[in-house]
């Protein structure tokens, strides 16, 4: 396990042929399980492990009614990594904790530099760079990750690098380390202006000022509110980026608003993306069309209402939710939901604030893009579901088993 965890976060770091390797090890790890006959029953009362599967099971089922079949076949390709990954985390010898923390500082501190490093390109020539967000470009990173992802990712090293500085496991130096690492993903999250990583950014601190201030912690929630009013308008006020982010925002809705053209315009083209999903989704509610054919359904759909956009600027919809509707219907919606609440309806699982800041940035990422239709946004969402909420329930369901078996007497201990 510890060779696919280091694939899988050096996949999404730099090496993407990694992404691949990571499950293909992951599954090696199972085999090599000494109690595996044992231990392969873990992964059935893994509820956490399950709703990947039963996603995976649905999107079989869909090629009862699907009309493209290579592209379904291709589909369930893509997505057996829901099945493995997870089996990986519910069945293998588990981490040590130091392991653990050794992934969770790969990541953290992996992140962090490849943002210093994007950062430095945008001081080499911060107005061309400035000019390239007025017009609705992003700075891309300096390895291949698609600039969404990166914002999810660099949302969870701030998060990450706060909670693991409270890790006993980690030496002060590492600590340090840590916090730096924080403080440098928020820094290139707003100086490069990346919307997704500030909006679930923000979405996490407001969350956890809200936590604070049921928890009667008032003094610590409300300055922790003010913080995530005032902090963005400091950074409207003080980063010209931030301020061409939030015009040309603006400018872009203005211009769907008002039925102007939209070709170059990105939140224009996805706010039509979003009316010609809705009438695909008004006739194929229940099941959806197929996620295999949704592509061709929307192709469809704009040939009778194109907005004025050529065709190589008829964009897919971003919002995974939308997706999972057009796709699977309310069926593939529910879903998607379960994956996403279903752990915190469990209390230990609540109460574990790596797996609550992991999936709060998710489920926010996916209201403004569709995580799971690129390679790198669907590894780091099974990767990091995996590796903290599959882990953690395999943990619960081992700790549950130990209380209710009945220990021997040992026989260092002198009968009374």
């Amino acid at each position: 396990m510890w060779g696919a965890c280091l694939a899988g976060v050096l996949g999404l770091l730099a090496v993407r042929i990694f992404v691949s390797f990571a499950p293909i090890i992951g599954v090696l790890a199972v085999l090599a399980n000494p109690n595996l006959k044992r231990d392969i029953g873990n992964y059935f009362r893994n509820r956490a492990a399950l709703w990947p599967a039963a996603t995976l099971l649905f999107l079989l089922i869909t090629g009862l009614y699907t009309s493209d079949l290579a592209g379904w076949r291709h589909e369930l390709l893509r997505y057996l990594p829901w099945a493995t990954v997870p089996l990986a985390f519910a069945v293998a010898v588990p981490l040590a904790p130091r392991q653990r923390v050794a992934v969770g500082a790969f990541f953290v501190l992996g992140t962090a530099l490849l943002g210093l490093a994007t950062l430095s390109k945008y001081f080499l020539d911060p107005g061309s760079a400035t000019e390239a967000v007025r017009i609705g470009q992003n700075m891309a990173p300096v390895t291949p990750i698609f600039h969404i992802t990166f914002g999810a990712m660099l949302a969870l090293t701030f998060f990450g690098g706060l909670l693991l500085r409270r890790t006993a496991l980690a030496p002060p130096w590492l600590r340090l380390l840590f916090l730096v690492a924080a403080v440098a993903a928020a820094a290139t999250l707003h100086i490069l202006a990346y919307r997704t990583g500030l909006l679930v950014l923000y979405a996490g601190l407001l969350a956890y000022a809200l936590r604070l201030l049921l928890q009667k912690h008032i003094a610590l929630g409300v300055a922790l509110s003010v913080l995530v009013v005032a902090a963005p308008w400091a950074a409207y006020t003080a980063l010209p980026t931030v301020r061409e982010r939030v015009s040309s925002s603006i400018w872009d809705v203005q211009q769907y608003a008002l039925g102007h053209d939209i070709n170059d315009y990105s939140l224009a083209r996805r706010l039509a993306a979003f009316e010609t999903a809705g009438a695909i989704i008004a006739q194929h509610w229940l099941v959806g069309v197929g996620p295999a054919d949704t592509q061709a359904a929307m192709r469809e759909q704009y040939r009778w209402q194109d907005f004025g956009l050529r065709p190589v600027n008829q964009v897919e919809v971003h919002n995974q939710y939308v997706l999972a509707v057009l796709g699977g219907g309310v069926v593939g919606l529910g879903l998607l939901l379960a994956l996403l609440f279903w752990p915190l309806t469990q209390a230990h699982l609540r109460r574990n604030p790596y797996v609550c800041f992991f999936l709060l940035v998710e489920a926010t990422a996916m209201l403004v893009d569709s995580v799971t239709a690129l390679h790198i946004g669907r590894h780091l969402l099974i990767f990091g579901y995996a590796f903290l909420v599959v882990a953690a329930e395999a943990a619960h369901q081992q700790k549950k088993r130990a209380l209710n078996t009945p220990q021997e007497a040992s026989p260092l201990v002198e009968k009374s």
